[in-house]
């Protein structure tokens, strides 16, 4: 077990108590919301780096592509990590990876360098500050409320995508379009002061119970883990023998293919198809972040009173519709304006919803894992939706038949959120 925590504010624990999970809470919601800045700056770089390296934009979409297949695939063994050698010194080292990486391409000369960079490093490095570890912290600090807790810290990771955007748009499309990576460099690292000093490992190591938790009747402690790809890989063994967890794997797959794969890699360049400033369509991402922030804390708030399997039909039909019929609209302030608010607000509301489902089939220990293996799909879906935009564009010259097959998955999606038995659910991992 890693060692307490004790750099930790020794003031707020004693006087907050239980309550002091929402400090943690606040803490690495502007972790998610930097990383996430970070994972929308590929997008805002398509046209300067084309214009002044000359690099295709095939190339740069593969850099895009690349770092969200890391930053997924890398839920699972950070989530593993957290547990072997600490949270917080996993969530160090990650900062300090994404900072590093983005202000080293400030200095780049050639396309490996943006692959390794944007593709690789800040792939893996965002990789371990994401929707896993609002899934950590959610089920190890809270009792009651999870579903809003995740709600929470998932909207931050959608949210930072779309609001940063506006600003990383100016700064990219200004002389100097490094500003807008330093930029991001220096956000992500005024939180690492702040994390050492008011995050701990678990609220066990400062002496806590999860909120909600009652006094008397404490949860057991966690069983030990065997080591990190053990963990990691039996987590996947014992949940790939349950339909749930496959079921669940698809449908995040198109929910990563629906959002920052298709709409948060293309929308701004889909505009300029049609005479919109970059800077004006990344306006209409940052709306869609702030409704993302009500949408996602919503669901979160939905999730802990109503069937989840309900709520991920109703999100992905809507979104699947809302895909198919923005093409065919006349992409003025007013339809675009409608397509912000409401594809904002069914963003990333499925995270709640399928947190809660891998929850109850495996339990709160493997939960976390099991969920960024399911994070993993959504990656995939993301970076194949990436690929797949910018090539339909290039062969078709436009993006409306990308559009359309995003709407087709999410209504399979919905229906395929309904075919998830919750009661056998329960009892998947047992029979397993």
């Amino acid at each position: 077990m890693p060692p307490p925590a004790r750099s930790a504010s020794p003031l707020l624990i004693p006087r907050l108590g239980q309550r002091y999970a929402f400090v943690v809470v606040g803490v690495i919601f502007f972790c998610l919301l930097f990383s996430a800045g970070l994972r929308a700056t590929p997008s805002v770089l398509l046209d300067p780096l084309h214009l002044v390296f000359g690099w295709s934009r095939a190339t740069i979409s593969l850099a895009a592509a690349l770092g969200i297949f890391f930053y997924g695939m890398v839920g699972p063994f950070a989530a593993a990590a957290m547990d072997h050698f600490g949270l917080r010194r996993v969530l160090l080292a990650a900062l300090v990876m994404m900072a590093a990486s983005s202000a080293a391409s400030a200095f780049m000369t050639q396309s490996w360098h943006l692959i390794a960079l944007w593709g690789i490093f800040s792939g893996i490095g965002s990789g371990a500050v994401a929707t896993v570890l609002g899934a950590t912290i959610a089920n190890r600090w809270f009792h009651q409320h999870r579903g809003l807790a995740m709600g929470i810290l998932t909207a931050s990771t959608a949210t930072g995508n779309l609001i940063f955007l506006p600003l990383l748009a100016a700064l990219a499309s200004s002389d100097d379009w490094t500003r807008a990576v330093w930029a991001v460099a220096i956000a992500i690292l005024v939180m690492v002061p702040l994390v050492w000093r008011l995050v701990p490992d678990g609220p066990a190591s400062v002496g806590l119970l999860p909120y909600g938790s009652d006094p008397d009747n404490p949860p057991p402690p966690p069983a030990p883990r065997t080591g990190l790809l053990a963990a990691t890989f039996g987590a996947l063994g014992r949940a790939s023998r349950t339909r749930a967890f496959w079921f669940l794997f698809a449908t995040f797959w198109v929910c990563g293919f629906t959002t920052n794969g298709l709409v948060g890699t293309h929308l701004i360049a889909m505009c300029g198809d049609y005479g919109i400033a970059s800077v004006q369509a990344a306006g209409l991402l940052a709306v869609m972040g702030i409704f993302d922030l009500i949408g996602t804390t919503a669901s979160g708030w939905l999730t802990d009173r109503y069937d989840p399997r309900k709520l991920l039909f109703i999100y992905y039909s809507l979104r699947g519709l809302s895909l198919m019929a923005l093409p065919y609209t006349d992409f003025s302030l007013y339809s675009l304006s409608i397509f912000a608010v409401f594809y904002g607000l069914d963003w990333i509301a499925t995270v709640p919803p399928t947190l809660r489902l891998a929850t109850d089939v495996f339990g709160d220990r493997d939960a976390p894992v099991v969920f960024g293996w399911i994070v993993a799909g959504h990656q995939i879906g993301a970076a194949t939706a990436a690929w797949m935009g910018g090539f339909v564009r290039e062969v078709s010259g436009s993006y409306l038949m990308a559009f359309v097959l995003a709407g087709a998955t999410g209504l399979a999606a919905a229906v395929i959120s309904l075919m998830i038995k919750r009661q056998r659910m329960t009892e998947g991992l047992a029979a397993a």
